[in-house]
């Protein structure tokens, strides 16, 4: 296992069962376990939920990476597992956040997850760069507003 910094972008589709509340308390559950067990071996990032995906950038020590994407690769929840960046980084983009969860509350990715599909948002049609920079753009401005 290495400690060289890495950052690791991926999608993968929504499998949770259920209407608005069984969405909501599955994304506050993954928010909760990923917050607490990434701190435990140094990983940050960020998770947006929107269309029925989850897009998110993980970052910190590659063998630490490499276990945090393994774990999410065998969560029920997450359907179509897709890695679209895996590369080593000279610094962190999401250095406060053990995992934040950007451009929306939990409560309106539940209520209005589809309006994505609507608009043309698609994780699937995006490189990791530009996923990586959607994700910190929204983590920048989630930032802003808790000033």
């Amino acid at each position: 296992m290495t400690n060289r910094l890495s950052k690791l972008v991926y999608y993968s589709r929504n499998r949770v069962a259920g209407g608005p509340e069984e969405l909501a308390d599955a994304i506050a559950s993954i928010l909760a376990a990923s917050r607490k067990n990434n701190a435990e071996v140094a990983v940050t990032g960020a998770l947006m939920f929107n269309a029925g995906c989850f897009a998110q950038v993980l970052e910190g020590p590659q063998g630490a990476v490499e276990g945090v994407f393994e774990r999410i690769q065998q969560d029920e929840r997450h359907g179509d597992v897709s890695l679209l960046a895996f590369e080593p980084v000279q610094t962190r983009a999401f250095e406060n956040w053990s995992m934040g969860f950007v451009g929306a509350s939990v409560a309106d990715a539940a209520r209005y997850g589809s309006m994505a599909d609507e608009s043309g948002f698609d994780p699937a049609r995006m490189t990791g760069d530009a996923l990586f920079e959607t994700l910190h753009r929204l983590a920048i401005e989630e930032e802003g507003r808790s000033f």
